[in-house]
C-alpha cells in the first residue's frame, strides 16, 4: 500500500510556520505591518503640520474633490477585480484570471493617470510644489509615496499577467497571486485613509 505522505499537496509543504500560514503570506503580512507604520507616520506628520500651520494653504481652493473621488472609486473597484483574480486562480480558470488581472492593471493605471494630472495641475496652475510650503512638502511626500506603491503593484500584476502566458506557469502559483492581492488590497485601504484624512477632512 502506497504511503499517502508521498502524495501530499505541494501547497501544504509551504505551511511550515507555527501559525499554519504559508511563509510567503506571513512574509507579506509582516511587510504590510511595517508599511502600515510607515504610512501612519506620513499621515500623522501631514495632519500635525496642518494643525500647526492651518492658514498656509486653503486646500478647498485647490483640490478637485470630484477628480479625487472618481480616482478613489476606480481604485476601490480595482480591489474588487483583484479579489476576482485571486478567486479565478484558485478555481484554475485561466481566462477569468487573465481578464480580471488585466482589469486591475487598467484601473490602477487610471488612478495613476489621475494623480499625475492632479500633481501637474497643482504645480502649474496653483504653484504648489514640494518646496513651496510645509503643506506642499507633506502632501506630495504622502500621496507620492502611495502613488509609487500603486505603480509597483501595477508592475507586479503585469508581470504575473505576462507569466500566465508562459509554459512555466503552474496553478500552484495561485498562492503568489494571492500574496500580490494582499499587497494590492493594502494599497487600496491606505488610500481610503489618505482620501479621508487629507482630502475629505478639509471640507468638514
Amino acid at each position: 500500500m502506497a504511503d499517502s505522505s508521498t502524495h501530499a499537496d505541494p501547497l501544504e509543504e509551504l505551511k511550515n510556520t507555527n501559525t499554519g500560514v504559508e511563509n510567503k503570506k506571513m512574509a507579506m503580512w509582516a511587510f504590510l505591518a511595517s508599511d502600515c507604520m510607515f504610512f501612519g507616520t506620513l499621515i500623522s506628520t501631514h495632519l500635525i503640520y496642518r494643525k500647526i500651520y492651518p492658514t498656509v494653504v486653503d486646500p478647498t481652493a485647490i483640490f478637485s474633490i470630484e477628480l479625487t473621488g472618481f480616482s478613489s472609486f476606480i481604485l476601490l473597484m480595482s480591489s474588487f477585480l483583484m479579489a476576482l483574480s485571486v478567486s479565478a486562480s484558485h478555481k484554475k480558470n485561466m481566462k477569468s484570471l487573465r481578464f480580471f488581472l488585466f482589469g486591475t492593471i487598467i484601473f490602477g493605471l487610471i488612478f495613476l493617470g489621475g494623480q499625475v494630472y492632479e500633481f501637474s495641475h497643482f504645480v502649474h496652475e496653483r504653484n504648489l510644489t514640494l518646496s513651496s510650503n510645509v503643506f506642499g512638502s507633506t502632501f506630495y511626500v504622502l500621496t507620492g509615496t502611495h502613488g509609487v506603491h500603486v505603480a509597483l503593484g501595477v508592475l507586479w500584476l503585469a508581470s504575473w499577467l505576462g507569466y500566465t502566458y508562459s509554459k512555466k506557469f503552474k496553478w500552484e502559483n495561485a498562492l503568489d497571486i494571492e500574496t500580490a492581492g494582499l499587497y494590492w488590497h493594502f494599497v487600496d485601504i491606505v488610500w481610503i485613509v489618505i482620501f479621508t484624512a487629507v482630502y475629505l477632512v478639509e471640507y468638514l
